[in-house]
């Protein structure tokens, strides 16, 4: 699958926006708010914490991650066709 059909095929799933190479979605947990982003040259998965303001964000190891949301990402990967094991990818 092409980097183009991969960044599509999350952007059809709900709440995935896409932007050139990166697909994105955000999450409101109880507490707090991740925006989590895929980008496909590098195969790869960031987690940002989103600060109260909604207008800044600082990136966070996946070990501080809820597994629920994590869970979720390995899920919406797999649903469009990108290989789940992904998400746990170091860069």
């Amino acid at each position: 699958m092409s980097d183009d059909e991969q960044i599509d095929a999350l952007g059809d799933l709900d709440g995935w926006q896409t932007e050139g190479y990166a697909a994105r979605v955000h999450y409101r947990g109880e507490d707090d708010r991740y925006s989590v982003e895929f980008y496909a040259p590098s195969a790869c998965v960031l987690y940002w914490k989103v600060k109260g303001d909604g207008e800044t964000a600082v990136p966070v190891g996946r070990s501080t991650v809820p597994e629920p949301l994590r869970e979720r990402i390995r899920g919406d990967l797999e649903t469009a066709g990108i290989d789940a094991a992904l998400e746990r990818r170091s860069l």
